[in-house]
């Protein structure tokens, strides 16, 4: 009979190398809110395999639609020069356009999925600049499920289908949610109707991580990223709003930014930053980097920077916004990463994910290579398409430093910006978490319509998870309102509980209907 102990070292986990691992929710940090270290093994096979589980569509943000356009700097932040803050030079110079491509997503669901499930909404966009390419990718939520990158590749994997039954099953991903509390503010907003966006254009957008900006001495602040829509306005669905449209159209946000562009209603989109000063911020009762909260606005306000319009379609889907890739590594001098820890994994795995699914080359390709001189030392690899050498480099030179007439480093434009560090490198969570209390402000700050909505839509969505995972959830909505989790309880008490179906209750319907109706044939 096998005892208790063998039970548990068969079940405990360990990396491929058989390596157990004993902590499997952190990444290595200097100090608990500091930077990554590279030796980080575990999370970079973890991440490295995952970027490598999909061939060839996107692990995540697979379904997706684009257009090309421009950004307008406005040469300054509030009433004061730009320069104060950062040295980039896109947004110096008022009036200045900046070439883009921006790229819409649905973040969980496959290629040809229908555009109005819930899910968060990708907004990534390319800077086409003169140092260069700038890549801000975010959502357009603005806040994020987790804080570690650690905990990505389960994250995904709990909501992505069953790897037995290929269905959907809301259980799975309210098992991983139950069980990680600071996905709770997310959780509240993707059930309201803020996780169906009426559309691509209607929606808003943001970098979600927190960067740095580094003037000419420098010197850095915290800053982060808000798309805000112009004229177009924002709209959000209920959830019988989307199965509506879906009955009719399961590409209608596609359809909808393509017709707008070619009848000339371009969207416009300001692009607003909030800043902070380049320090922990101990008066506040969260860690401003921790992707999982929100800055308030009415305390940190939204200053608008620029804005972007979009008027122009690809002229083919797959060489352009199939093949679009982004990283959030991708920054131009005066931009730079603060400490996030999902900001620093996301870096790794964004370009990563782009070598694996499109090729090594992929900045050769017309939509991710930048509009400006490319002189690099690296050759060859799969679907080379040009060298990248200097007009005047000797060809028989691919490194550096050469004094053969090879390449030359730059002469720096400002002085580096250099944080200093001095603490222990641990693998903790970040001091501050305070999982619960932005969710609950939330949670108040909807409208009575929006609420109802969020509570239908988690109780259809829990009553088919096992009582534990109910009970984990009703714990975590109550401790962020008691009026949350109230009426979240109530609402699975009053509900037909049904957990012999697989699937989401939807799905358990439509395939009843589907069993249901219909005539009998004999077939020929």
């Amino acid at each position: 009979m096998e005892t208790m102990d063998n039970h548990n070292q068969e079940m405990t986990l360990t990396n491929r190398q058989g390596h157990p691992i004993s902590d499997n929710q952190n990444i290595r940090t200097i100090g608990n809110r500091g930077p990554s270290t590279l030796e980080n093994y575990h999370y970079i096979e973890k991440i490295s395999h995952f970027d490598r589980e999909r061939i060839p569509e996107r692990v995540v943000h697979a379904r997706g639609a684009g257009a090309h356009g421009y950004f307008e700097a406005y040469g300054k932040l509030g009433n004061g020069p730009i320069s104060t803050y950062t040295r980039a030079k896109l947004f110096q110079e008022a009036g200045k356009q900046t070439p883009v491509f921006v790229r819409f997503s649905t973040v969980v669901h496959g290629n040809y999925s229908p555009e109005t499930f819930r899910d968060p909404r990708g907004f990534a966009t390319k800077f086409y600049t003169e140092d260069g390419n700038w890549d801000l990718v975010g959502n357009n939520l603005k806040i994020f499920f987790i804080r570690d990158p650690l905990k990505f590749p389960d994250m995904v994997h709990a909501f992505k289908p069953d790897p037995v039954t290929n269905l959907q099953n809301p259980e799975k991903m309210f098992d991983f949610v139950s069980n990680s509390p600071e996905a709770t503010h997310m959780i509240t907003f993707l059930f309201s109707p803020w996780g169906i966006p009426a559309n691509y254009r209607q929606m808003q957008g943001s970098g979600v991580n927190t960067y740095k900006w580094v003037n000419q001495d420098g010197q850095a602040v915290l800053v982060k990223y808000h798309w805000e829509p112009l004229k177009q306005g924002m709209k959000n669905l209920t959830q019988k709003e989307a199965e509506g449209i879906q009955a009719k159209n399961v590409s209608h946000a596609t359809q909808d930014l393509y017709e707008a562009i070619e009848r000339g209603e371009y969207p416009e989109w300001e692009l607003c930053v909030q800043i902070l000063s380049d320090d922990e911020h101990p008066e506040l009762d969260f860690d401003p980097l921790d992707p999982t909260k929100l800055w308030d606005h009415e305390q940190f306000p939204f200053l608008p920077v620029g804005k972007m319009v979009l008027n122009k379609n690809p002229e083919n889907y797959f060489a352009e916004v199939e093949q679009a890739a982004f990283g959030t590594g991708v920054l131009v001098d005066g931009l730079d990463f603060s400490d996030d820890k999902l900001l620093q994994g996301r870096t790794f795995s964004y370009s990563d994910t782009q070598r694996y699914r499109v090729g090594t080359n992929y900045l050769q390709l017309p939509i991710n290579a930048p509009k400006t001189r490319i002189a690099t030392n690296q050759r060859d690899g799969q679907m080379t398409i040009m060298v990248d050498r200097a007009p005047g480099q000797n060809p028989h030179v691919n490194y550096e430093p050469s004094s053969l007439g090879g390449l030359k480093e730059a002469v720096p434009s400002g002085k580096e910006h250099q944080p200093m560090y001095n603490d222990k490198l641990v693998r903790e969570k970040i001091s501050r978490t305070n999982d619960f209390k932005q969710a609950g402000d939330t949670y108040r700050k909807f409208e009575d319509w929006e609420r109802d909505e969020l509570i239908a839509n988690l109780v259809n969505a829990l009553k088919i998870c096992k009582p534990m995972i109910q009970s984990k959830m009703i714990e975590h909505f109550t401790k962020a309102d008691p009026d949350y989790g109230r009426r979240v309880s109530e609402g699975l008490t009053q509900a037909n509980v049904d957990s012999t179906h697989l699937g989401s209750t939807s799905e358990r319907d439509g395939a009843e209907i589907a069993e249901n109706s219909g005539k009998r044939t004999d077939g020929y």
